[in-house]
């Protein structure tokens, strides 16, 4: 990416129109735009942005595996019990939605790679707690290593 798209990338990341910034990322066609959005997003402004991320045909198999990290998804395979506050079902359905994706590699490219950073033991834990978790979902995906930039 261009010094001209990172800035693009820079100003959709802080804009406060919603409907503004999902119309801008339905017109891009730049798996790397999409995951360093993703990398930046503030998770804190909810989950209707990084659905239509995951939705786009060009979002990576990288791209949704750090989208799965960063929402926090192996809260989700602990099968926690209470989470039913009306945000948490938002973040129950995206997550759904996302783990689906990545276990049926529902995704035309896997050139982005994402390592979620989880330690053997703790891979070993999560495997040992859940015999039948696909692999898909703690390893480093395939594709060329991208340092994020933080905007």
């Amino acid at each position: 990416m261009d010094k001209i798209e990172f800035h693009f990338l820079e100003q959709l990341l802080y804009h406060t129109d919603k409907k503004y910034v999902v119309s801008q990322i339905k017109n891009v066609d730049n798996p790397l735009f999409l995951h360093y959005f993703a990398g930046n997003y503030d998770w804190d402004s909810g989950f209707e942005v990084p659905t239509v991320i995951l939705d786009h045909e060009a979002c990576d198999l990288g791209t949704g595996l750090l989208m799965f990290h960063y929402a926090d998804g192996y809260r989700m395979l602990e099968r926690s019990e209470g989470n039913t506050g009306p945000s948490l079902i938002e973040w129950k359905e995206f997550l759904t939605k996302i783990y689906t994706k990545l276990v049926n590699l529902d995704f035309k490219s896997r050139n982005i790679s994402f390592d979620p950073g989880l330690t053997k033991i703790q891979k070993y834990k999560m495997k040992n707690s859940d015999s039948e978790l696909p692999d898909v979902l703690i390893d480093k995906s395939p594709g060329s290593e991208i340092e994020l930039h933080k905007l």
